[in-house]
């Protein structure tokens, strides 16, 4: 009587194939979900310059919401933006996959201006803690544009931002700052809650700026 040949599957080595398998599955799970999260959710960046000391110091590293712009969501006044260069810093030279991060002062429709070594928004001057020396430069009062925002580098008289290139389009934005995480003893988010998406949509201060980023990994 002829004996039958065992199944493969049920075969002692059936098993750990399956196994295997399954670890490759979960693997390649795991690599394709972590360029998605990098690509449209959350990334993160490292200082590479001291251009916005003393809020931010060289070589710390952040996470940068990337999901708030795909979302539709404005800027706020005092959200720290991630964005590509404009048309103006390009025509200056600027690599167009350089990233750069500014503090928004002003949304469309505001009036900025800098009298007296104090930011002035709508005739109004703005507190702002974060910075450690009085502007030294005088700007005339400008209109932010329509679907433009006006964005500084907390060290304003050592940032390269709009009161000398202008306003930076919305559709520059890429990401918000949204916490740091090295060194660990400034660990943390910034003032006012961080969040991911739109959220509300009031104005709150949020500490933190930078000349330039560069990605992690």
């Amino acid at each position: 009587m002829p004996t039958s040949q065992p199944d493969a599957d049920h075969s002692p080595t059936g098993e750990p194939r399956r196994h295997g398998w399954r670890t490759l599955l979960n693997l390649v799970l795991v690599v394709v979900l972590t360029v998605a999260m990098r690509q449209w959710v959350m990334e993160p960046r490292w200082i590479p310059s001291g251009s916005m000391l003393p809020t931010l110091q060289v070589r710390d590293l952040l996470v940068v919401d990337k999901l708030s712009p795909r979302l539709g969501c404005d800027p706020r006044l005092g959200d720290v933006v991630v964005f590509r260069p404009p048309d103006t810093l390009l025509a200056m030279g600027y690599d167009g996959s350089q990233v750069l991060i500014k503090r928004v002062v002003g949304r469309s429709g505001d009036r900025i201006a800098v009298h007296g070594g104090r930011l002035e928004r709508n005739g109004q001057a703005v507190g702002e803690p974060w910075t450690a020396a009085p502007m030294a430069y005088e700007q005339p009062e400008v209109t932010v544009p329509a679907h433009q925002l006006w964005v500084l580098g907390d060290n304003r008289n050592n940032s390269l931002d709009s009161h000398v290139w202008g306003p930076l389009p919305r559709n520059r934005v890429v990401g918000r700052a949204l916490i740091r995480y090295w060194p660990p003893q400034r660990w943390g988010g910034f003032a006012g809650a961080p969040r991911i998406g739109c959220g509300d949509q009031h104005p709150r201060a949020s500490p933190l700026a930078e000349e330039t980023l560069e990605r992690v990994g």
